[in-house]
């Protein structure tokens, strides 16, 4: 799982495996470890939404995935969710979440559970 925050934007580019975890389990987690704190993130799918939602509380990012659109997202060709959410500062946060396609330059990162790119035929 990849997590891209610029600005007012969140970007989470999950692989094959994850979309499959996402849409069997209802939730996947990471994390990275800064020494003294670990940053937590993830995606989970909840029942009373109707668009990606997203909460930070105690050093971690949830995503959250409308249920309905993520237990079928593996197993069909949607790449991309996105939505746009009112901030408590009145500005508007926006959320992309998507499959995570090989890249068509090289990469020293492991892209071997990636979704072909189809732009690369």
């Amino acid at each position: 799982m990849k997590i891209r925050i610029k600005g007012d934007s969140i970007r989470f580019r999950l692989t094959q495996t994850e979309v499959k975890a996402l849409s069997e389990n209802g939730k996947i987690y990471d994390s990275t470890n800064f020494g003294n704190q670990e940053f937590n993130y993830g995606v989970v799918l909840k029942k009373d939404i109707d668009n990606l939602n997203v909460s930070f509380k105690n050093n971690s990012i949830s995503l959250e995935m409308p249920y309905i659109n993520g237990k079928s997202w593996y197993a069909n060709d949607i790449i991309t969710f996105d939505h746009n959410i009112k901030t408590s500062k009145d500005n508007e946060l926006y959320l992309l979440l998507e499959k995570d396609f090989t890249c068509l330059d090289n990469t020293i990162e492991d892209q071997s559970d990636n979704y072909p790119n189809p732009k690369s035929s």
